[in-house]
């Protein structure tokens, strides 16, 4: 199960250098790491077009190609992931659709994670946990609600929401599985460089 996931926006498939610098950010998170293709505006044809392309650097890099709210683009591009989110397919319809595909879903409740984890999630995304540029400070549900939902559920916890690499090794000791990162990796001066540089904190955190 990969320990951090880049998870996309519209804005950053938009940009013209996006597929080069997402096949680096794959090549450097590797089989640890996933990459989430997250683009709510983009058509289908849009988002299998990006997936066949990142399926194609899924297979050299190890890295997973997870995609967003779309179970069908997923199957079709041989993703090795799909990601649910509130307005996606229930866990149990994406299971019956596909159920050798690996499913995560997001979750702000205690009471999503526990009816995810029980409908066959792989994993879970924890929403908002630090906060982002995004939403207020107020909106951040801090350390207590991941130790909550890694207390109900036997499902790795990934967390989200204003992660930066300083974050890791505090996450890691209360339980978390790993982080989705947003902003820390795409918005640097080199992703690729980012998205190390999350790996190796994650990873550094779980020697000491």
């Amino acid at each position: 199960m990969p320990l951090v996931h880049a998870v996309t926006t519209d804005e950053v498939v938009a940009r013209t250098d996006f597929v080069d610098v997402a096949c680096g950010v794959m090549s450097a998170l590797g089989p640890r790491g996933a990459l989430h293709l997250r683009a709510g505006r983009a058509n289908g044809a849009r988002l299998e077009a990006l997936g066949e392309t990142l399926a194609a650097a899924q297979k050299v890099t190890g890295a997973w190609l997870v995609v967003n709210d779309r179970v069908d683009v997923a199957l079709a591009v041989s993703a090795r992931g799909a990601q649910l989110t509130s307005t996606s397919l229930t866990m149990a319809d994406a299971r019956r659709a596909a159920p050798t595909l690996a499913i995560g879903a997001s979750v702000h409740t205690v009471a999503d994670a526990v009816e995810a984890a029980e409908c066959g999630a792989d994993w879970l995304v924890a929403g908002r946990v630090l906060g982002t540029s995004g939403h207020t400070t107020g909106d951040a549900r801090g350390m207590a609600f991941v130790e909550a939902l890694i207390a109900a559920v036997r499902v790795p916890v990934i967390a989200i929401g204003g992660v930066r690499a300083a974050h890791c090794r505090a996450l890691r000791l209360a339980g978390v599985h790993g982080v989705a990162v947003i902003r820390g990796i795409w918005d640097a001066p080199n992703a690729e460089r980012a998205a190390g540089d999350y790996l190796s904190c994650y990873e550094d955190a779980g020697l000491t």
